[in-house]
């Protein structure tokens, strides 16, 4: 069963979406590129390894707030696009 960590917009996944991630997730083995949506994100925009051992640290280490989510879905979307631009190695 797919949930949103708390404190997240129930249907937002900008997070599953929006960031890149070097580490492997299931049906991802060589992570994920930014822009492009986890495997694991559902078609509510729930994850489906939330809670569970196989959730990256990455994943587990994003933390709702105010700034990264802003007031809708777009600007959590753009945010996070800026950020990860802005720690490009």
């Amino acid at each position: 069963m797919a949930t949103e960590p708390p404190g997240c917009r129930p249907g937002c996944g900008a997070c599953c979406i929006a960031p890149s991630i070097a580490s492997p997730l299931p049906d991802m083995p060589r992570g994920k590129p930014a822009g492009v949506p986890c495997a694991q994100l559902d078609a509510d925009l729930g994850c489906r390894v939330f809670g569970r051992p196989e959730r990256p640290v990455f994943c587990a280490g994003l933390q709702a707030s105010a700034e990264m989510c802003g007031e809708s879905r777009e600007a959590a979307l753009a945010w996070l696009a800026e950020l990860e631009i802005r720690t490009r190695p």
